[in-house]
């Protein structure tokens, strides 16, 4: 990995473009699509690939170590800019580097999870985008209770590791507690291999539905998550438009492709010669709500009139 940067680096130094590494959670045939926004906003502000810009993209699997070192691996290289398209890869290459720019798309609080040190004023060399992932929580919650009326269990997967987790698993609680008579069970885990065990002892438990915490290790093993879940009979819910993509039964939470344009207009401003310590992190403020109608068919699940007229986008 390391030498294929190298050569790349090489080469954009010969043809005088800009040099741009986008790093990635997952596999490139899920990741690739999904932050196309990106692609599609720098392009539109006038960077094209292969005329004045060039991109080296590269895929963590899922797993965290290997997005260490595909951090470490990208700043030593020192390209004009890194993208991270999630918190835990930003703050992955703030560890390598002090000096190459960093813009980030996030679902945790930039702040809290020690990204920069103000939104306005981020002071480090990152800024970026973020979606709160606690912004819509009780909106999910709700949903549940109108598909699954009779609902009296519901699980959290949540990562140990995150940079939110204790808060993550707190939102949860309060947010559950608006459905009355209805009890949360959470599940942390430190490893991929723990989701397996996670999910199958939900289903033993006589959980109905189980809520996903923001986890780079799980949205980077996504299709994996769902195809586990569905053998268990376990409708997942998240935040993000890619696990419903995934299998998942419903996301809602702050549009992705909003923050993804959003960091691509930041990238822009810093490729042009504007510092991230100046350069203010914004949020995205739009909605959405996607309903995998499929996942719900399988499931045995059907989902109200209403609901899906409610949806902005209907997976059939």
């Amino acid at each position: 990995m390391g030498g294929a940067l190298l050569a790349s680096r090489l080469a954009w130094g010969q043809a005088r473009r800009m040099a741009v590494v986008a790093l990635f959670a997952g596999e490139e045939e899920d990741d690739q699509p999904a932050a196309q926004p990106f692609f599609d906003e720098l392009r539109r502000r006038g960077w094209v690939e292969g005329t004045n810009i060039d991109y080296e993209r590269a895929y963590g699997r899922g797993t965290r170590e290997y997005m260490e070192g595909l951090a470490k691996s990208a700043a030593s290289r020192e390209p004009d800019l890194i993208y991270a398209s999630t918190a835990t890869i930003a703050l992955a290459v703030l560890k390598e580097t002090r000096s190459v720019p960093v813009v980030f798309t996030s679902a945790s609080d930039p702040v809290a999870s020690g990204l920069v040190a103000s939104l306005r004023t981020p002071g480090r060399n990152a800024t970026g985008a973020y979606q709160s992932a606690g912004d819509g929580l009780r909106r999910r919650v709700q949903l549940v209770g109108q598909i699954i009326p009779d609902v009296k269990r519901v699980g959290l997967v949540l990562d140990r590791r995150a940079t939110e987790a204790a808060r993550q698993r707190k939102l949860h609680q309060e947010a559950v507690r608006t459905l009355p008579g209805v009890h949360l069970s959470v599940s942390e885990f430190t490893n991929f291999e723990a989701v397996a065990k996670v999910l199958a002892n939900f289903r033993r438990e006589g959980v109905q539905a189980v809520f996903l915490s923001p986890s780079v290790t799980l949205l980077g093993r996504r299709r994996d998550v769902a195809e586990t879940a569905m053998r268990n009979r376990l409708p997942l819910v998240a935040h993000r438009l890619e696990w419903a993509e995934a299998g998942a039964l419903l996301t809602y939470g702050p549009d992705v492709s909003d923050a993804l344009r959003r960091s691509a207009a930041i990238a822009d401003r810093v490729l042009r010669g504007a510092k991230p310590g100046e350069t203010p992190v914004e949020q995205a403020k739009r909605f959405e709500l996607i309903v995998n109608k499929r996942s719900a068919m399988a499931l045995g699940l059907a989902v109200p009139d209403d609901v899906l007229k409610a949806a902005d986008r209907v997976i059939e």
